[in-house]
């Protein structure tokens, strides 16, 4: 037995990592001697104060061999040594960031599914897994001795577990947990869990546990309700867990923070001498990419941790701006055609509205025309508040192509609001002399063959020789996804516009863009969109903002009220309807449901006829027909129905300006900018305007303050903000509609100066080298493509 070397890997405060080489020595037939290379690697953990061994890998029977060889070393362990199972790294195997997980022989298999289970197939995916948050294990937190809104994390012996059933089928398990130096005055917690038979089999009297959560007092009692805990046991590795700033990584079946941590330290450890490839420019941060990652994972203090966090936040901004600069500079390279000659029928149509046009919205069209005259296909946001006049701005840009003997298409993601935008065309295009198309699931319709305005058709020819359009065909098309299938009508599309293009998957919009020869795209938002989030989900765009509403709109007072006051909401809204108003009413379901605790259209529909008789209401909700549907909306656009009740189908579309009542029902089931989306369905005519909004008596304190902004100003650019900041960018830019990649580390609203930098730096590296064909710039050509296909599985 040859023992070829020894070496200490690191130090876990009394713990040494120890790897070598023995080569067992056999005699062969004639003497000579084999190597049985099998068994060759070893690795494992050395307890100096416990004097043990713990095996990491390789067979029993070779360590054996090995730790007597090893315990006649000076440095080495006495003999009696206690040797424990496990497994490690086989020193052989080389780990790099894209080592699949597959090729670690030392992670059981069973692990490894469990891994791939939750999208980590490779060691990059694992070390990208980063910790939710930490405790600072170097001390804890007393006994809390009453309620707290803030978590705590504490460390104590359990003293006793207790099992009960409650409520027929529901279990509530109680841990009590004492401190570990408890005196006379010392209370303990107990830590409940209801349900959590995964629980029950993992606690038992005497063990240390660290337990996190926030505590609320119950009778005599201090009780953290289904807290996150670890189970801390005296072994090797107590040092990984304890005594330090702790990385806590997110759960999952089977994978509790515990094995997470372990496994990320493994790792870490194999690749110490490995060298790992920075994925920014040093002019960016020069922070090395190896340090950054094992600080994140196992900080030395709160400093090193701020440190690694911005280098590895840079990083994934870096990749998702490489991305979109990227996408920029393809399509200013794209050669396009030029869709403006004259604005003779823009012209004619501001002549005829019965407004000014805001300046907002004639700066938009200045910007929109400027694209359109351009030799490079137009790739534009226009985004404002609700109301603030954005199809206007569209469809101004629509006459624009028309007369430049091209077609333009508007594709909205409903029927109800396809059918409103075509009403609306119809209405303000056929005086012009254009022919204005509707495609739908559920209608295809054409209208009259109208001359085309004269001055349009004879300035056609004059543009590069282009012919005007056949007679039969339209020049504006109106529809929803039915303009992406064949037989839409297009013969020579200039300009497509996707209104409320959130909606829509990123292959559809393409799709639409492939039914012309490089169109211009205008892509429409709902409501406004944060700056924070125009350099990541519009980053490839021009961005034209309306910050100006229309002198003519109605004045909106919003209210919020709880449920007991629907009698109420009743009584006023019978006289404004009685008074010649009409008014929607909406529920955040269209049938009750056991699992939710909320009103329902269908159902509620019975006693608001009661409510309003004998002034006639119309029921309206997705599942209708679609030919019911559009005879409900024309009886309610004609003053013929009072009262719409509905679901969130007429969140957009809907343009009745003598609908001046909007009341909801459970609001504290929608999301902010949904609230701000239906409000805006009122106060579009002279009329003062009411939204009321009722709220459960059993609201949570997020949702209050939800409805409590939405009360307090109808600024859309203001309850932009304040929505992202309730629901986080995560949700936001999480959406497969955005087809960027998921953001595990980088907080877009908290980071954004981080955001800008990285930008900045993305497109000056496409501005000096468009190709990336430098050598140095060799390595983002990888992380481009290793962020397109990342971007590839979050298209829808």
């Amino acid at each position: 037995m040859h023992l070829v070397g020894v070496q200490l890997l690191g130090r876990l405060g009394v713990v040494q990592r120890i790897a070598g080489r023995c080569v067992p020595a056999n005699r062969g037939k004639h003497g000579q001697e084999t190597q049985n290379k099998a068994d060759a690697n070893f690795l494992v953990h050395y307890d100096i104060k416990a004097r043990t061994l713990t095996r990491l890998t390789g067979s029993s029977t070779a360590f054996s061999r090995t730790f007597k060889i090893l315990s006649k070393q000076e440095s080495g362990p006495t003999p009696g040594f206690i040797l424990r199972p496990g497994r490690g790294i086989p020193l052989s195997c080389p780990v790099h960031a894209a080592t699949p997980l597959s090729e670690m022989d030392w992670i059981p298999v069973p692990r490894r599914r469990q891994l791939e289970r939750v999208g980590i197939t490779t060691i990059d995916g694992l070390l990208t897994h980063f910790p939710k948050r930490y405790e600072d294990r170097t001390r804890f937190d007393h006994f809390p001795t009453g309620d707290s809104e803030e978590p705590v994390c504490v460390c104590g012996i359990v003293k006793k577990t207790s099992l009960r059933r409650i409520r027929g089928w529901q279990k509530m398990f109680d841990v009590i947990l004492e401190e570990e130096e408890a005196h006379a005055l010392s209370q303990p917690i107990t830590c409940r869990w209801f349900n959590a038979h995964w629980v029950e089999k993992m606690i038992v009297t005497g063990q240390r546990l660290v337990v996190y959560g926030k505590p609320k007092r119950s009778g005599s009692s201090v009780v953290l309700a289904h807290p996150e805990f670890e189970i801390v046991e005296n072994d090797a590795e107590v040092s990984l867990h304890l005594n330090r700033l702790t990385p806590i990584h997110r759960a999952t079946e089977g994978l509790s923070p515990r094995v997470m941590r372990r496994l990320i330290w493994d790792v870490l450890e194999h690749m110490e001498k490995t060298p790992v490839e920075s994925l920014i420019p040093d002019s960016l941060d020069a922070t090395p990419r190896g340090w950054a990652l094992r600080q994140v994972h196992f900080p030395d203090n709160q400093e090193t941790l701020a440190k690694a966090r911005r280098h590895l936040v840079l990083t994934e901004f870096f990749g998702m701006q490489l991305c979109v600069a990227a996408k920029r500079a393809e399509q200013t390279s794209q050669p396009g055609a030029s869709h403006f000659v004259a604005d003779t029928l823009m012209q004619r149509l501001h002549a005829a509205l019965p407004f000014p046009l805001t300046g907002a919205q004639q700066r938009a069209i200045g910007e929109i025309r400027a694209d359109l005259a351009a030799l490079r296909p137009m790739n534009r946001l226009l985004h404002g508040d609700v109301g603030s006049g954005k199809t206007l701005v569209a469809l101004s840009a629509m006459l624009l192509a028309v007369e430049a003997g091209y077609q333009a298409a508007l594709m909205a993601p409903t029927q109800i609001l396809a059918e409103q935008h075509y009403l609306n065309f119809l209405r303000l295009c056929e005086p012009l002399g254009l022919r204005v198309s509707l495609r739908t699931g559920a209608r295809r319709e054409d209208s009259s063959a109208l001359p085309l305005f004269e001055n349009a058709v004879q300035r056609v020819p004059g543009n590069d020789g282009i012919d005007p359009l056949p007679d039969s065909e339209p020049h504006i098309l109106v529809g929803t996804h039915a303009l992406l299938y064949e037989g839409a009508g297009f013969t020579r599309l200039g300009l497509a516009v996707i209104d409320e293009q959130h909606k829509f998957g990123v292959l559809q919009r393409a799709r639409l863009r492939n039914q012309g020869v490089a169109p211009d795209v205008l892509v429409m938002t709902a409501t406004p969109i944060p700056r924070t989030l125009t350099m990541t989900l519009y980053g490839d765009l021009d961005v034209s903002t309306l910050d100006e509403l229309p002198a003519h709109r109605g004045k909106i007072v919003t209210g919020v009220r709880d449920a007991a006051k629907l009698p109420d909401a009743v009584k006023f809204l019978r006289e404004h309807l009685e008074a010649g108003r009409q008014a929607y009413v909406v529920y955040p379901l269209i049938d009750e449901s056991e699992k939710l605790e909320a009103k329902a259209a269908a159902t509620e529909f019975a006693k608001w006829q009661e409510f309003l008789a004998p002034m006639p209401c119309a029921l309206l909700h997705g599942r209708i027909a679609p030919e019911e549907k559009d005879a409900i909306m024309e009886k309610f656009r004609g003053g013929e129905t009072k009262a719409l009740i509905a679901t969130t189908v007429i969140e957009v579309g809907i343009d009745v300006p003598n609908a001046n009542i909007m009341l909801i029902e459970n609001a504290e089931r929608f999301g902010l900018a949904q609230l701000h989306q239906l409000r805006g369905r009122i106060g579009r005519g002279q009329h003062k305007s009411y939204c009321i909004l009722l709220r459960s008596p059993k609201a949570e304190a997020e949702t209050a303050e939800k409805l409590r902004i939405l009360e307090a100003t109808s600024d859309g650019f203001e309850i932009a903000e304040a929505d992202l900041k309730l629901r986080g960018p995560g949700d936001i830019l999480g959406t497969a509609q955005s087809g960027l990649p998921p953001l595990k580390l980088g907080d877009p609203l908290a980071d954004h100066e981080l955001m800008r930098l990285a930008r900045n730096a993305a497109f000056l590296l496409f501005e000096r080298d468009p190709q990336l064909e430098r050598p140095e710039n060799q390595r983002f050509r990888r992380v481009l493509a290793e962020t397109r296909k990342l971007m590839l599985s979050q298209v829808s």
